[in-house]
């Protein structure tokens, strides 16, 4: 198995800042960057609470998934970064809608003091290919 990367890009989520890339490829895995519930097609968060845009950030994530030959029933592990732990019931009640599958990937939510554009959900995934 080859230790190179190749960067994933799908049209169909956010698109990345020129930092960075949606997702890599690196030895039969894929690693996600941080995705916000985010509208693709018009760059504004989507409307409703925290856990609407949970399920859209997860769904924006999932576009990447697929575009690299993965998805959502792949995913081994997701961190999640809340910019409140009072945001925490709403963004599982999203995950829940998300995630039905009898393995639940691993996961770690983490708190922090602000997140890019004032979100209150970023979420990354690794999964396998």
């Amino acid at each position: 198995m080859s230790s190179s990367k190749v960067a994933v890009l799908s049209q169909n989520a956010p698109a990345p800042s020129p930092l960075m890339s949606q997702g890599i490829i690196c030895n039969g895995m894929i690693y996600c960057s941080g995705s916000l519930g985010l509208d693709p097609k018009t760059g504004k968060f989507v409307s409703g609470d925290a856990a609407d845009r949970t399920v859209q950030a997860l769904r924006n994530l999932e576009k990447v998934l697929i575009a690299g030959g993965s998805d959502l029933s792949k995913v081994v592990k997701v961190t999640i970064f809340l910019s409140s732990m009072d945001h925490y019931p709403k963004v599982n009640e999203g995950y829940a809608k998300v995630f039905t599958h009898d393995v639940k990937p691993c996961r770690t939510c983490v708190g922090v003091a602000s997140l890019p554009l004032d979100a209150e959900v970023e979420i990354e995934v690794i999964a396998s290919i």
